[in-house]
């Protein structure tokens, strides 16, 4: 198979692998690249066109057990792979991590992208880590000690999620600290006052999403990426009117750790501010 080629696409996250048949990867193969995906945080492989669902299911569950996802649609005789088709409405053009409305969210995703736009569609990941390290000592000090309630709802209310995450998370086979909110699932601090909540986590936000924080791809059909979802937030750029199709495997997560709440939930008491509803 040869030698690995590898090239970083920004100062921030995110390489080019080539040189590699990812239906062909024996177990020395494998460490490298998972290596690699602890350093760079997201891969691409722009040769990887004509991977078969066989082959990408068990690349992607050389990382962990695969999901079944509970509403999003399944290629047909493959229950672990997400079809993301933007004539059905996939279209993910809010900054967010996979899943973190659950217990344990994912680790990582394996994206195939089967049809591509002419012109747009890329997809945007951004370095947690570096957010982190973005924030001054104080707030370092104030975050690490706070959660954050992650929340998914279906419209009408048939199905809710919710999980109580840290805001800062440590890498479990890294040891980084990277914040671990986001503009999609992120709805409350309970430590803090409605209003301070807010206000903290639009900040958040805003470091997170910064664009010097931030890779950029450009896709071609049958190219595949992989992504660390402990320490990165992802946006697909709504910028085509063509169809954009992509397969999708998931790994199974594990339980987000930090040092924990230092504070107890706030409560509404006498004049203090008023309870606004999660």
């Amino acid at each position: 198979m040869g030698s690995l080629i590898v090239r970083p696409l920004t100062g921030a996250l995110g390489a080019e692998v080539r040189g590699v048949t990812l239906a062909e990867v024996d177990d020395a193969l494998f460490k490298q690249i998972h290596q690699l995906l602890l350093d760079h945080l997201v891969l691409f492989f722009p040769e990887a066109a004509g991977l078969t669902p066989e082959a990408h299911k068990a690349f992607g569950s050389r990382f962990g057990p695969l999901e079944v996802h509970k509403f999003l649609p399944k290629l047909a005789g493959h229950e672990e792979i997400v079809v993301l088709d933007s004539d059905q409405g996939a279209k993910a053009d809010v900054w967010h991590t996979d899943v973190t409305f659950a217990p344990n969210p994912p680790i990582a995703s394996v994206l195939q992208i089967v049809t591509s736009p002419e012109v747009g569609g890329d997809t945007m990941w951004s370095n947690q880590y570096l957010a982190y390290q973005a924030l001054s000592a104080p707030i370092r000090e104030l975050v690490d000690g706070l959660t954050a309630r992650h929340v998914f709802e279906l419209p009408g209310g048939s199905y809710r999620s919710e999980a109580e995450h840290p805001v800062v998370r440590t890498h479990p086979e890294t040891g980084r600290r990277s914040l671990y909110v986001n503009r999609m699932f992120t709805k409350r601090i309970p430590q803090l006052t409605a209003e301070e909540s807010t206000a903290l986590l639009t900040h958040l936000f805003t470091v997170s999403e910064s664009p010097q924080r931030v890779c950029r791809y450009r896709w071609t059909e049958g190219a595949v990426a992989m992504w660390d979802n402990r320490a990165t937030q992802h946006y697909a750029v709504n910028d085509y009117t063509e169809r954009r199709v992509g397969h999708r495997v998931t790994v199974l997560g594990d339980e987000p750790k930090g040092d924990g709440a230092r504070w107890p939930d706030h409560q509404v008491t006498g004049m203090s501010a008023t309870a606004v509803k999660d």
